[in-house]
């Protein structure tokens, strides 16, 4: 089941997250944030953006959010994307369809553009992007020191909808929560 995420669902969450910090380049982050600090990132986040999980008989498995690009005011129909997997749920197919999922929501929203950030040479996150219809962007090189090492990051993006001109604003994800067509996407998502 994809469903929004919760601010019990902190400590999986957590749990899912925290290899990349300690020992992967999925992120930058090199301090473990804490099941507390997650929290309040959902809560933080949720106030305007989707967070999504994936749940599989009480266990949430995957989890992807939506998130802002650039502070200034003009940005706010573009939004930067990120998914994790546990490493027993990868290659069953669920970061396709969270992610997905996650991509529609972002169109309700109004959100047009949707980047996705990885750091090189990150192949299967490439070859997911892409296959989502994600193209390359750019590449920042050697733009982050992890692990010992320097690190590229590639920046994927995917049009969402034709950006109008001038836009409507962009819906906040907590105004869709009753919304009866985020309810037939998390519905059709579960079958």
């Amino acid at each position: 089941m994809i469903r929004t995420a919760r601010g019990e669902d902190a400590a999986a969450i957590h749990a899912i997250y925290a290899p990349s910090v300690s020992a992967g380049v999925a992120t930058f982050e090199t301090e473990l944030p804490g099941v507390e600090t997650m929290r309040e990132r959902l809560r933080a986040r949720l106030q305007h953006y989707p967070w999504l999980v994936w749940e599989d008989a009480g266990e949430v498995l995957a989890y992807a959010y939506a998130g802002r690009f650039r502070e200034r005011a003009a940005y706010d129909w573009i939004a930067e994307t990120s998914i994790y997997v546990h490493a027993d749920a990868q290659r069953r197919g669920i970061a396709r369809r969270l992610y997905g999922v996650l991509l529609d929501v972002m169109r309700l929203q109004g959100i047009t553009q949707a980047v996705g950030v990885i750091t090189l040479p990150g192949t299967a996150s490439v070859a997911m992007h892409q296959a989502m219809g994600f193209t390359s962007a750019g590449v920042w090189r050697q733009c982050g020191y992890k692990l010992g090492q320097w690190w590229d990051v590639g920046v994927w993006q995917k049009e969402l909808q034709v950006a109008a001109s001038p836009p409507r604003a962009v819906t906040p994800f907590p105004d869709l929560a009753g919304a009866a067509a985020l309810q037939r996407l998390l519905t059709a998502a579960a079958g």
